[in-house]
């Protein structure tokens, strides 16, 4: 009996490429994490704990809760989009020279696919570990050191007003897609759509990145969603480029777990923030987003409504914001509001996983 060549199959193949860029991914993450951490400790570049909050107040709670952590590390994101590109690179220039049929497959880098959130993964990740080195040094206008959160948001704009500006007139994007429901002409309202999306997601995440292992865990899990409706979408090259930050997320996760090694830093938590937002477009489902990532909403209202409040009524909602310093405030270990919060995530994205994938309609 003839066995079937399994690498004629485009679906088995979609899915063994997918693993082992994920895995490759990983080890090649953990490999060359000693390194990176040689250089983050002797350069000393680690971050000062907080004396102040965003509004110019004295941040006493959050200081004490975090005290301890003075000195350690920033910067830590590096390993996750230094290792994507290393990866993607290495397959595309040096892999097509094989004649092995399975490696020349693994070749993720595509025009259609993944130039566009590699290229944001990297240009918000360089902007980002400018502004974390600023921080680190004391250098900038900001007290403390570091860029103004206008600037930060200036060059979000920039970077989200360009990558608007191919969705809409190069790729012809201009609609929606609810799930279950179809697609929803906004014409040029894509725009300003995609801006808010992008800026979003990007500060939410970097609002979310305040205890051991808590955003990497929640971007682990969004980035294997997307990675899923990639698949179903068949843009497999999307969907490699999803598993290979997901392996160096967790590649991360394993040092960046309590007590951590090292942190993210803007370098990391904006940048993926910002590349989980364009993948979400890129894919149509952005409409699930926010249930995926239901903590990057709870954590942006907490501090909203926290500010808000200080500002109209001259008092605090919360202990402290966003809203797992305040459930640290109350009492809860920092590990037991992180794995809640890891919890609370897997539910949703679950959910909203359901919702997108039964809701494609293609």
């Amino acid at each position: 009996m003839q066995m079937a060549d399994f690498t004629t199959i485009p679906e088995a193949m979609a899915v063994i490429k997918i693993g082992i860029i994920s895995t490759l991914a990983f080890f090649v993450a953990l490999a060359w994490t000693p390194l990176l951490t040689l250089f983050l400790y002797k350069y000393k570049i680690g971050i000062k704990t907080k004396t102040k909050s965003v509004d110019g107040q004295v941040a006493s709670i959050y200081h004490r809760l975090h005290k301890t952590k003075t000195g350690t590390p920033t910067m830590g994101g590096v390993l996750v989009w230094v290792t994507v590109l290393m990866l993607i690179s290495i397959l595309h220039f040096l892999v097509p020279m094989s004649q092995i049929k399975l490696i020349q497959r693994l070749d993720f880098l595509s025009r259609s696919q993944t130039w566009l959130p590699l290229f944001v993964l990297v240009v918000t990740a360089l902007l980002g570990a400018i502004d974390d080195y600023m921080s680190v040094r004391g250098l900038g206008g900001n007290k403390g050191g570091g860029l103004r959160f206008l600037a930060r948001l200036g060059w979000l704009i920039v970077i989200a007003s360009l990558g608007a500006y191919w969705f809409h007139f190069k790729l012809g994007y201009d609609s929606i897609h609810l799930p279950g429901f179809g697609d929803f002409e906004i014409g040029w309202y894509y725009i300003p759509f995609f801006v808010f999306i992008f800026i979003a997601t990007a500060i939410s995440s970097n609002e979310t990145d305040g205890l051991d292992g808590l955003n990497a865990g929640i971007l682990a899990i969004a980035f294997a969603c997307y990675g899923v409706f990639s698949f179903f979408e068949k843009k497999m090259d999307l969907a490699a480029f999803c598993g290979a930050i997901v392996g160096s997320l967790l590649a991360f996760l394993w040092f960046n777990i309590y007590p951590a090694r090292f942190f993210m830093g803007d370098t990391g938590a904006v940048s993926l923030g910002s590349t989980l937002a364009v993948i979400a477009m890129l894919t149509d489902q952005v409409v699930v987003l926010p249930i995926i990532v239901i903590i990057y909403v709870i954590e942006s209202l907490s501090v909203i409504i926290q500010l808000t409040s200080k500002k109209l009524f001259h008092r605090k909602v919360f202990l402290s914001a966003p809203i797992h310093h305040h459930f640290e405030a109350i009492g809860w270990p920092e590990t037991k509001v992180t794995m809640r919060a890891w919890v609370l995530t897997a539910v949703f994205a679950s959910i909203g996983l359901i919702i997108g994938v039964l809701g494609m309609g293609k």
